[in-house]
């Protein structure tokens, strides 16, 4: 696809995700650069997988926000930093396809599958009756926490996955690609809950006594580091795991595609 074709269907896409609401001003300049780049190096398949990814990671993110089950109440308009640890991988993979045939595209699906993955985990979770585990301690934990996992959520990850990578599938990938993309998918959902239980880092409130990952509590005092890596935040947890599954969707690839 021309790049100027790329650029102006990902500009109206991003807008129009503005004006609904779904994305930040600064989220849309990042959704046009990672829209650009899948659609320039993949096509319609590619852009495929991103809109089946982003609209229906909005819609069950939009129906959780509305019956009280987000796990962050305030919004789920995406900004710069969440768009971009959730697209990036599977932009600069998108950019591989213009060299090799056919990686591009796989690359495209693992990244976004465990994108989705990671996604729906956490709005399908939030509708589970009993709270999450922790994942390596096993310990009932309030729901939001990092790295805990639930049943449902776990269903939930599985659906995200296996909505991209079908989507990939049926633009032309393939069964070998739906497989590969809802295996990638999911352990890269698992990879992130592993990330986050034990190197994203948490922060207490001195003031409220609540624990989380925000650096500053919501009642706006700052928070002590209890635990993890000061720096590594949900969206570098986000970044890495997509990055991750983006190589190991590259790797199977080589292995069964080439």
């Amino acid at each position: 696809m021309p790049v100027i074709v790329a650029l102006g269907i990902s500009s109206i896409v991003a807008l129009a995700a503005v004006r609904a609401d779904a994305l930040t001003r600064d989220g849309a300049v990042a959704a046009i650069l990672v829209g650009t780049a899948v659609l320039y190096g993949t096509g319609w398949p590619g852009g495929g997988m991103l809109a089946a990814f982003f609209g229906f990671s909005t819609l069950v993110g939009r129906i959780a926000l509305a019956r009280g089950k987000a796990a962050d109440p305030v919004t789920e308009r995406r900004n710069a930093r969440q768009v971009l640890a959730n697209g990036s991988a599977a932009a600069l993979g998108a950019l591989m396809e213009l060299r090799v045939t056919g990686l591009g595209l796989w690359i495209v699906c693992g990244a976004l599958s465990a994108a989705a993955a990671d996604t729906w985990a956490t709005s399908i979770g939030g509708f589970s009756r009993t709270d999450p585990r922790h994942l390596l301690s096993g310990r009932r934990v309030i729901r939001g926490t990092s790295g805990a996992v639930s049943f449902l959520g776990t269903l939930g990850a599985l659906a995200g996955a296996s909505t991209v990578a079908l989507a990939g599938g049926l633009a032309g990938g393939g069964t070998s690609l739906v497989i590969a993309g809802v295996s990638i998918g999911f352990g890269g959902m698992l990879l992130d809950s592993l990330l986050g239980a034990s190197l994203q880092g948490r922060f207490e409130c001195p003031r409220c006594a609540a624990t989380g990952e925000r650096r500053i509590h919501t009642c706006g005092t700052p928070a002590d580091r209890v635990g993890g890596l000061t720096w590594l935040d949900n969206d570098g947890v986000n970044a890495l795991s997509t990055g991750l599954a983006a190589l190991a969707a590259a790797g199977a690839w080589w292995t069964w595609a080439r």
